[in-house]
């Protein structure tokens, strides 16, 4: 018999025997029954002809162990998919909906569950499959086990990082004291090794706290343990930290004034040193806080400017390069000052001109110009910075233009009516005259800034102005002059009647005047009544009215008239009455 043949019939007298067949005579290897319990052992599904050769073999018992055999590694397989959900529960890998028999994760996470280390081609295919919970658990079951290892903590089973022992052993690794209970945890769990790391570092603490109270003065407090306040005030002067306001409070109430004073001076001297070597003054020999230096510096800090004194404090010490590093210091605060969109006063102007620094005034002048522009609504690119810069700096002053200026705003076309510049030039004028007025008492000063609030868009102002006593006026050309000005702004307001009235009260007081008979001729063509218009308007040429004039008035008219349908009518009545006369009227027809 070759060795196969002979292999093969141990193998069947085995299985023989692991099912209960050993009564069957049939030994040779070509037996159905060798076939059969072979499948079985694989864990092959049998079928319907297998399970009925057996019962016509009576082979009850084969069948029953068979069965037993099947429900057994049934029930192994549940269990063995059980506890890999359990599994992936705990180390946060749900999402993971690969099946166990197939994924690597149920080998990985038995691993953790048994406290061993991960190797990098495990943590990468963990990180690959983004189960970076279950990696960030993973690292610290690996820093879990280090501990325990570290800390003679290693017959303690669980490897979870939730475990209490972890977050003990996390605290001695930083030399964290251990509560009561955390130490009588250790006790009780049979740790006494570790217990015992615990109580030696305790002992290195207290003496270390000695020196500590020694050297900082602080040998007349009498809680000397180490929960006492003082132990981590203590450690917080020797590690070069600075003490909080609460901190020093504390040491004051506890009559440790000499431990807040050594603290103070180690602040101060660690500042001073700081200061010195951002200052480029690392060269000069006094390091003590009370170094006029320090002073300087400090002040320095706070305020980003050097006053004369300190300037000349500097110089005789030959320390100019803290002269330079402040000045550029300084010019970087107004760079970003600039940068912010606020204005810079008359003395940091100044500064910057005696230092020379007038790149950043024309960087200031562009910046506040763009400003500027954009409050006046001035959408030209090309419009130059000066003289409009200057002009609209007077203005956000409120002072008054000079007649230069006021030609430069007339060329450019900046006075047209409404626009942000003009209402701000003569609301200006409208002040200032009116301001002359109720100080000299001169009243011809009143039309003047009445027609200025008129022209600022502000005839409420006007009105306010000219509401006057006209009989305490003896000069009935002054009269006149006011009541146009007010029938005007009552006009401005959409009051035609009352503006009416004006009118011809200032007729009556000044005939020959062309103003009240211009201000009826506007009033009739707001009416849409335009042949009375007409009328009136010939009637202040007849007074020395210039054609012009009145043309411009009937244009202004017409640009004013909100409802389209009568800026069509009146459009439509001047070209009319004269199409080469009056064709600016075409670009307010209505348009089909």
């Amino acid at each position: 018999m070759g060795k196969l043949s002979q292999n093969r019939l141990k193998h069947f007298t085995s299985l023989k025997s692991k099912y209960q067949a050993t009564k069957y005579n049939d030994s040779s290897p070509t037996s159905l029954l060798y076939l059969i319990l072979r499948k079985v052992d694989l864990g092959i599904e049998l079928s319907d002809l297998e399970f009925n050769w057996l019962g016509e073999s009576e082979l009850k018992e084969t069948l029953e162990a068979i069965k037993q055999e099947q429900q057994s590694r049934f029930q192994e397989f549940g269990n063995l998919e059980f506890e890999f959900s359990k599994l992936k529960s705990k180390y946060k890998a749900t999402k993971h909906d690969v099946s166990w028999q197939s994924s690597h994760l149920y080998f990985i996470l038995l691993k953790l569950e048994s406290g061993n280390f991960l190797t990098d081609s495990e943590v990468k295919w963990l990180r690959a499959n983004s189960l970076y919970e279950t990696n960030q658990i993973a690292q610290e079951v690996n820093r879990f086990t280090q501990l325990k290892s570290k800390y003679k903590a290693t017959q303690y089973q669980d490897s979870y990082p939730d475990s209490k022992l972890y977050q003990i052993l996390k605290k001695l690794d930083v030399t964290e004291r251990l509560s009561n209970a955390e130490y009588n945890w250790l006790i009780n769990n049979q740790l006494l090794e570790t217990a015992e790391i615990f109580q030696q570092q305790e002992s290195v603490k207290e003496a270390k706290f000695a020196q500590l109270r020694e050297r900082y003065q602080a040998n007349t407090h009498s809680d000397l343990s180490l929960s006492s306040p003082l132990y981590l005030i203590l450690q917080n002067i020797d590690a070069k930290n600075n003490l909080s306001e609460s901190e020093i409070n504390w040491l004051e109430q506890q009559e440790l004034s000499e431990t807040v004073a050594i603290a103070q001076e180690l602040e101060q001297t660690r500042d001073f040193a700081a200061l010195k070597a951002k200052y480029k003054a690392t060269d000069y020999q006094d390091s003590m806080p009370k170094s006029h230096l320090y002073k300087i510096l400090k002040r320095l800090e706070l305020s980003n400017q050097l006053g004369e004194q300190d300037i000349n404090f500097l110089k005789k010490r030959k320390l100019t390069k803290i002269i330079e590093i402040a000045n550029e210091k300084y010019a970087s605060t107004l760079k970003s000052k600039i940068d912010l969109g606020e204005l810079l006063n008359e003395s940091e102007i100044e500064w910057l001109q005696n230092n020379r620094r007038e790149d950043i005034i024309i960087i200031a002048q562009q910046k506040h110009f763009a400003i500027l522009k954009r409050k006046y609504r001035l959408i030209e690119p090309s419009l130059p910075l000066e003289p409009f810069y200057a002009i609209m700096v007077k203005l956000e002053k409120k002072e008054r233009l000079d007649p230069k200026l006021v030609l430069q705003l007339m060329e450019e076309e900046l006075l047209s009516p409404g626009g942000k510049i003009a209402l701000a030039y003569y609301r200006l004028e409208a002040e200032f005259y009116e301001q002359e007025f109720h100080r000299t008492g001169n009243k011809w000063d009143i039309p003047t800034a009445s027609s200025y609030w008129r022209k600022a868009e502000e005839p409420e102002q006007a009105l306010k102005l000219t509401n006057l006593d006209l009989s305490q006026i003896r000069e009935n050309k002054l009269k006149s002059a006011i009541l146009v000005t007010r029938g005007a702004a009552f006009r401005d307001m959409n009051n035609l009647a009352d503006a009416e009235i004006c009118a011809k009260n200032a007729m009556e007081f000044h005939p020959v005047s062309h103003q009240p008979y211009t201000l009826m001729g506007a009033i009739c063509y707001d009416r849409g009544d335009y042949l009375q218009g007409d009328y009136w308007f010939e009637q202040a040429i007849q007074r020395g009215a210039e054609v012009e004039d009145i043309d411009a008035e009937r244009k202004r008219v017409i640009r004013s008239t909100k409802d389209e349908n009568k800026r069509h009518e009146a459009a439509e009545y001047l070209l009319k009455k004269d199409s080469k006369r009056y064709a600016w009227a075409k670009s307010y027809l209505k348009k089909s």
